[in-house]
Parts: structure tokens; C-alpha cells; sequence
């Protein structure tokens, strides 16, 4: 009888992680406003404890509705009160959203090439070629994913000016999460509302990729098939 309890008791916990955290991941693509937005368990605690403390609809989480806004996440655009760890009140924000747009600026280009590279191969590689994206590194070798990580350790530390520390990355006041220089042009002439629109497309777009070559990777993994059969 005692086993029974434990499973079920188990069981109903999973479920109910698996329902908060599906329910955070589709708020995080609704729309969002740049204002305030969060949530956190441990404010959750500070408002039971606080004698003179309301809780209404504008203290609690748009994406966890049974917790309330977390601190820390006050002004940044995409955010819709999903911090149910308070990793806000832990960590740098700034660099936690450095990382964020970093993440999903590469799971975005791993979702086009992951796919890609099942049907285009260039000449030079034919050789190489495999159906499961997943083997790609098995096929390249050790030397070639090395030079991909120096590659991309040499331009972090390039266009951070070798402050790629939490501590060091944002001593410049000034320095905007993400923003590397680049392609700064296509901003030109727009409103603050344009920019704001753009970068929050970006932001939507890097979640949604990180999930999907996390469900790629793991698709070819469990059915040892490729992405797509022909």
C-alpha cells in the first residue's frame, strides 16, 4: 500500500511540473508588452508574509498565474513573468539575457543547418555525408568540432573585448544586452516601437528554435531515423 501511495503521489507531481512548465513555454510566445512582467516562488513567500501586502491580477505572473511577478525583470521586452526559480534575484540579468539571445541566435542557425545538412553536402564532403545530422561530428572528426569551438571562443572574446565574465561582461553601463554592432543599419530611421517590435521577433523566434533543435536532436536520437524520410 505504501509503495502505491509513493507512485501515485509521484506520478501527480510530475504531472503537475509538466503542466507549469508547458504552460510557461506558451506564454513566453504570447504577445508582451516591455513594461513590467514576472514571477518567482520565493516572492511568492514574501507576499504571505507581508501583513499590508494585496494580491490582485496586476502582482501576479501573465504565465504562471498562481505565482506572483518575480523581481529583476522590470522593463526587458519578451518577458512575461516566467522566473518560477528566481533566477533574477540570483544572477546578473543583463547577462542572463546576454545568454538567452545568444543561445537562441545560434539554436536558430542549428535548426537551418541540422535540417540542411541531411540533403546538401558540399562537394568537398561528399565522403562524409550522413542521412542522421545527429552523426555529422562522428563523420567530421575531433579536429573539426575543436575548430569550431575555438572559433566561436575567439569571437566571444573578440566582441566582448575579453570581458566574457558575469562579473565583467556589463561594467559598461551603456552595454545593451545582445547588441554586438552588427547590422546596425537595418535600425536606422525606425521608432522606438519598430525596434522594440524586431527585437522582441527575435527573441520569440531563438525560444522557439532552442526547443526545436532540442526536439530534432532528441527525434533522431529515440527513433535513430533522419528528420525528414524520403
Amino acid at each position: 500500500a505504501l509503495y502505491y501511495t509513493l507512485y501515485f503521489a509521484y506520478k501527480t507531481m510530475m504531472k503537475s511540473a509538466l503542466i507549469a512548465s508547458l504552460v510557461g513555454s506558451a506564454a513566453a510566445f504570447a504577445p508582451a508588452s516591455t513594461g513590467k512582467v514576472a514571477t518567482s516562488l520565493h516572492s511568492m513567500m514574501e507576499v504571505g508574509d507581508a501583513s499590508d501586502s494585496t494580491v490582485g491580477s496586476d502582482s501576479m505572473s501573465a504565465s504562471l498565474p498562481f505565482l506572483t511577478k518575480p523581481k529583476g525583470l522590470d522593463g526587458y521586452i519578451g518577458d512575461v513573468g516566467f522566473d518560477p526559480l528566481g533566477f533574477a534575484e540570483m544572477f546578473d540579468i543583463k547577462w542572463l539575457r546576454e545568454a538567452e539571445i545568444k543561445h537562441g541566435r545560434v539554436a536558430m542557425l542549428a535548426t537551418v543547418g541540422f535540417l540542411t545538412s541531411e540533403f546538401v553536402t558540399f562537394p568537398m564532403f561528399q565522403d562524409m555525408h550522413v542521412d542522421d545530422s545527429n552523426l555529422a561530428p562522428t563523420a567530421i572528426g575531433a579536429s573539426a568540432m575543436f575548430q569550431i569551438i575555438f572559433a566561436a571562443g575567439f569571437e566571444e572574446i573578440r566582441t566582448n573585448k575579453g570581458a566574457i565574465t558575469m562579473e565583467t561582461m556589463f561594467e559598461d553601463p551603456d552595454r545593451v544586452p545582445g547588441d554586438l554592432g552588427f547590422a546596425v543599419n537595418r535600425l536606422a530611421g525606425k521608432s522606438e516601437e519598430e525596434v522594440n517590435k524586431l527585437k522582441l521577433q527575435e527573441l520569440k523566434n531563438g525560444r522557439l528554435a532552442m526547443l526545436a533543435i532540442g526536439g530534432m536532436i532528441h527525434h533522431n536520437f529515440v527513433t535513430g531515423e533522419p528528420l525528414i524520410m524520403i
